[in-house]
């Protein structure tokens, strides 16, 4: 085995039994290594392979196949990940799909389809979000780009804004329905789009003509749409990126929209002109240093993400 890539192992396995998790032990190992250190995936394998009880520091060899499997590894994969999944299994055994399926059946699993709801975080997801936060945290040292960002989200505003209070429901059991109003398309996005663009142009000309926006929003389907990317791309803005489930680092979310329920809890509106009203009121009220700290916050947010293994950020 190479010796830098030894030594690498030896690192990995010490972090490990420091007890970091994966996304701290990757930034740390970054920081004395920079390109050499090994990514994001990498660090998640070979803990997993670690927290199976496999200490053998050599790379496993890629091709061929095992004369045997031990059953207890594999439970213990799905132990420690039931939702890992039966190409990762076939990764991390060096076997086929099929075989690992055909085992995981075998030692009794079955296969569940789930639906990925935010506080159901797949193993994928978390990797997802630990991998965007670690990015950005490394562009954000050599480029301070917060003074670039532009961002925005849509909410629903009623006029009788009952106070919701939080309930405590078994998993299976549903949240309770709310009313909704009419659904923003692709195409009423791209118009809201536009006529951002020309607010900006106005008022924020640097931004505009030399510095360029560094767009965030988040997966929405809408956001994500063909033409609003086509629309974007017209616009030559540079769009952010923003892991699925995670309304815990979309600045609307977490800070605006949060402080703007706040104020609209008990209160009674008549009519469209009273939301516009209220909204003029809202904003106009608050200081500019709101605004600034909800958008530095990404950067602690980001960082308690990478050094929490992806879960989200309860607060």
């Amino acid at each position: 085995m190479d010796n830098e890539k030894q030594h690498i192992h030896h690192i990995m396995l010490y972090e490990f039994r420091k007890g970091k998790t994966v996304g701290a032990a990757t930034k740390d190992i970054r920081k004395v290594y920079l390109d050499r250190a090994p990514g994001l995936r990498t660090v998640t394998k070979w803990f997993a392979k670690f927290r199976s009880g496999d200490f053998n520091l050599e790379d496993q060899p890629r091709s061929g196949r095992p004369s045997e499997l031990d059953d207890d590894v594999v439970r213990t994969l799905v132990v420690n990940n039931s939702r890992i999944s039966t190409e990762e299994v076939a990764s991390e055994l060096n076997v086929h799909k099929s075989t690992a399926f055909r085992r995981l059946k075998k030692i009794g699993y079955t296969l569940k389809l789930d639906t990925w709801v935010p506080h159901q975080l797949s193993e994928k997801n978390k990797v997802d979000r630990m991998t965007t936060a670690i990015s950005l945290l490394e562009r954000i040292k050599n480029e301070p780009f917060l003074d670039r960002l532009v961002t925005g989200d849509e909410k629903w505003i009623l006029y009788n804004n009952v106070q919701r209070k939080r309930t405590w429901k078994q998993a299976h059991e549903g949240a309770e329905p709310v009313a909704k109003g009419e659904t923003i398309t692709a195409d009423k996005y791209c118009q809201q789009l536009v006529e951002l663009k020309k607010v900006i142009e106005e008022k924020r000309p640097i931004l505009s003509n030399r510095k360029g926006v560094l767009f965030h929003h988040d997966n929405a389907r809408p956001h994500v749409a063909k033409p609003t990317l086509a629309k974007l791309k017209e616009m030559n803005w540079e769009i952010m990126p923003h892991p699925p489930y995670s309304p815990d680092i979309a600045l609307s979310d977490y800070h605006l929209f949060r402080s703007l329920q706040n104020n609209l809890n008990g209160k009674k509106i008549k009519n469209v002109e009273d939301v516009k009203n209220h909204l003029d009121t809202f904003f106009n009220e608050k200081p500019r240093n709101f605004y600034e700290s909800g958008i530095r916050k990404l950067v602690e947010r980001w960082e308690w993400i990478a050094e929490h293994d992806g879960k989200y950020i309860i607060d």
